[in-house]
């Protein structure tokens, strides 16, 4: 039996427990005839030798019988939603529903989608103690929150707590039925793409003094848990670790980036800037709440480059304009302070940065221009065993006379085999390379 069968076999088992509850629990409410005088009489299935994703999940987060049926209800509309219909039941005397069974209308969905007012029917009826208690379930400190396995989401602001919808996040619904966790994909509503790279450390050429900074991060990724709670800096420190890459345009900043998540199997995601800045008040710190409430609860690290088009430094408030911008960088500094993973803002020019981010970045790394020794040593990684060139070209001349970055010296060598396949030969020449670095330092505004 795969995972997905498994899945399936335990959710059933779920599914029908769930339908023995709700149906005691209208009948104990609206004072009918019931087989049990309490939903508690009715035993959850037994997990104990359940092999499934479900019941792992079940299983290590301890989650008791409330949990477990509110997880349930949060998976219902998209496995078994006409499990809820029963709260489609009129109130005769009002000709309307019954203000105690919550619920909302989707779009599209034309099932009843439950909300925590739904829960607390369900799990407390009329019982006001039992009630408040359920409100606990989704307070930020339960697993539901800390594991990112459910969220309660107001649409209205000043509405009852109760009226938030119950929703179930895509990595869990997926681990339950397919067993697959899928990784976050790009959308407006998760501007942040995932980055990877073919290449290693042995492909970046980095000082000595940029590599001992990266250390002291990567040994943050590998051992936050133990620098937090077994070296006792949680009562000191914040949970998450920050850093700034700053320097010039193609020295390694975002590559750097993405290696560190890759030595330390840890994901990266780019924040995309431009869906996230909004000219619409307020667009900007929702757009960006969608990134770090999703990424809360994950070991991620999430990638800003540009960085100071959005984390910039504040003006003066000399009008509305102004006070917006500058409550939007507040936001941002509290997002970023308060995030348990790691967050690396990269800019060409340091000194954009507002001073308040800067000072709470615990490394500030400079990535400069390569020397001369380094640019040969690019050059001679780029072009490879695989690479032909001819015998006019000197890599050493090149290294020393051009202070080009590394992009650019990839791009050089790129354009370098462009010119060889249109000219039908059989070898990168060095006129080639050379004509190459000035259509690279004219970018810059610059010549040879």
């Amino acid at each position: 039996m795969n995972i997905s069968e498994k899945n399936t076999l335990s959710l059933e088992h779920d599914l029908n427990w769930f339908a023995r509850v709700l149906e005691a629990r209208i009948s104990l409410y609206f004072e009918q005839d019931c087989a049990f005088r309490s939903i508690y009489d009715i035993d959850a299935p037994d997990l104990e030798k359940d092999e499934s994703e479900y019941a792992a999940v079940i299983k290590s987060f301890s989650l008791d019988f409330d949990a477990r049926l509110v997880l349930v209800l949060a998976l219902i509309p998209h496995l078994r939603p006409q499990a809820l219909d029963s709260f489609f039941t009129q109130n005769k005397n009002f000709d309307r529903g019954f203000t105690e069974f919550g619920g909302w209308k989707g779009k599209t969905h034309g099932g009843f989608m439950p909300t925590c007012e739904t829960a607390a029917f369900i799990l407390a009826g009329v019982d006001l103690q039992k009630r408040l208690a359920v409100s606990a379930l989704f307070q930020k400190d339960h697993v539901f929150a800390t594991a990112g396995i459910l969220e309660l989401v107001h649409e209205g602001s000043g509405e009852p707590f109760f009226s938030g919808a119950i929703k179930i996040s895509t990595e869990y619904l997926n681990r339950f039925t397919s067993g697959v966790t899928q990784k976050p994909d790009y959308s407006v509503h998760f501007p942040a793409k995932r980055v990877t790279t073919k290449l290693t450390w042995n492909d970046v050429i980095l000082s000595q003094a940029v590599l001992e900074e990266l250390d002291n991060i990567k040994t943050w990724l590998r051992h936050s848990k133990t620098i937090l709670e077994t070296w006792g800096m949680e009562k000191v420190i914040k949970p998450g670790y920050r850093a700034l890459f700053y320097g010039p345009p193609g020295t390694g900043k975002t590559l750097t980036a993405t290696l560190l998540g890759a030595v330390t199997e840890v994901d990266v995601y780019r924040i995309d800037l431009s869906m996230v800045v909004s000219k619409y008040i307020g667009e900007t710190e929702k757009n960006l709440a969608n990134v770090f409430d999703q990424a809360q609860n994950k070991n991620w690290i999430l990638f800003f480059d540009e960085a100071d088009a959005l984390f910039g430094k504040r003006t003066q408030t000399s009008s509305s304009n102004d006070r917006y911008a500058n409550q939007e960088i507040s936001y941002l500094l509290q997002r970023v302070e308060d995030f348990p993973g790691v967050v690396i803002l990269a800019t060409n020019l340091s000194a954009n940065i507002d001073e308040a981010f800067a000072r709470r970045f615990q490394s500030a790394i400079y990535f400069p221009l390569p020397d001369a020794d380094q640019r040969l040593q690019l050059w001679q990684g780029v072009l490879n065993g695989k690479c032909r060139v001819a015998s006019d070209v000197c890599l050493e001349v090149l290294a020393e006379e051009y202070e080009i970055s590394a992009a650019a010296i990839t791009n050089v060598a790129c354009y370098g085999v462009l010119r060889a396949l249109q000219n039908s030969e059989q070898k990168i020449r060095q006129r080639d390379l050379l004509k190459g670095i000035a259509r690279e330092l004219m970018k810059e505004g610059k010549t040879v």
